[in-house]
């Protein structure tokens, strides 16, 4: 049986990391060749978790064609936040809990969206589904995925099955969901080593919005002047990025996650999208977006939207 790669997004946040691992655990004990692999450097909130729970991170590759015929893509869907030789093998699977889009494939396959705040929320249902235990360190990968894309249970994504998927696998994994779970917010929200290219890569996606290519990087803090502090080196990175990939717009989100508001630093030729969006004045390119916090609920679609009636 040939072997077959597990995979999230690029510039992998904790849900991808951890679904790809929990997946790869259910596929092994179900009796399926598979392996778990990573798009890319795994971020301090991640580490937390895999360290907690004892966990190795998955092998990174840079292409998957050349390793495997077929793969499964978890937590993701959209060609541009894939492999890059994504065209040149089967997707088999995919289990995701985002928007469809720039998707299609040659044959048949398994595909399993819900909207739910977290690919692990879904993952435990197959668990159930297919008869098999979850260990408790992999109980704890997955309660730290749903912890993570949920900022505890707060954002607007986060659904009661969400809550009552983490306070089952807490049970499991030996530990208290909410102590547990702000320790490894603010281990992600811990940014002063990072670099302003790791800052704007860190968990960042493009996306094709009608006839626009934007790109929506955020990150999480607990004073977000620890990031703005560094406006100009940032906006000089984004600069960069929007001149090598042609971007209409380059959205740098960073989210308190003590009073879940967001500032939205906007650059590129459509960056009045936002203004329109939210209703918003950019002054010094940045704007306050209250109550934002979800780049998948609140920040993708709105945009979306914006950028189809320009």
């Amino acid at each position: 049986m040939d072997k077959v790669l597990i995979f999230g997004h690029k510039n992998p946040d904790t849900d991808t990391i951890c679904s790809a691992l929990a997946y790869a655990h259910l596929k092994t004990q179900l009796g399926q060749n598979v392996e778990p692999v990573r798009l890319g450097s795994v971020n301090g909130e991640t580490q937390y978790a895999l360290d907690y729970f004892k966990a190795e991170a998955p092998r990174l590759v840079e292409t998957v064609a050349s390793e495997a015929k077929n793969v499964i893509l978890v937590d993701h869907n959209e060609r541009q936040q894939s492999a890059s030789d994504i065209d040149q093998v089967r997707v088999l699977e995919v289990i995701d809990h985002h928007r469809i889009a720039n998707f299609e494939t040659s044959g048949p396959l398994y595909y399993r969206a819900e909207p739910v705040g977290c690919t692990a929320t879904i993952l435990k249902k197959l668990y159930k589904e297919n008869g098999v235990a979850i260990p408790k360190e992999i109980a704890g990968l997955m309660l730290s995925a749903i912890i993570s894309d949920s900022l505890l249970f707060k954002s607007p994504t986060c659904t009661d099955e969400d809550v009552a998927a983490a306070r089952e696998l807490a049970e499991i994994a030996g530990v208290n969901a909410d102590a547990y779970g702000l320790d490894m917010l603010k281990a992600g929200a811990d940014l002063s080593d990072k670099t302003i290219a790791q800052l704007i890569t860190l968990d960042a996606k493009e996306f094709q919005m009608g006839s626009y290519k934007v790109e929506i990087a955020q990150v999480n803090a607990v004073d977000t002047n620890d990031v703005l502090s560094r406006q100009a080196e940032l906006e000089a990175a984004l600069s960069g990025v929007i001149a090598e990939k042609n971007l209409d717009l380059f959205l740098f989100v960073v989210t308190d996650i003590l009073n879940n508001d967001s500032i939205g630093l906007a650059l590129g030729r459509a960056a009045h999208a936002v203004e329109q969006a939210y209703n918003v004045k950019l002054d010094d390119n940045k704007a306050v977006l209250k109550g934002v916090v979800s780049r998948k609920s609140q920040i993708v679609p709105v945009l979306t939207d914006t950028f189809n009636k320009l």
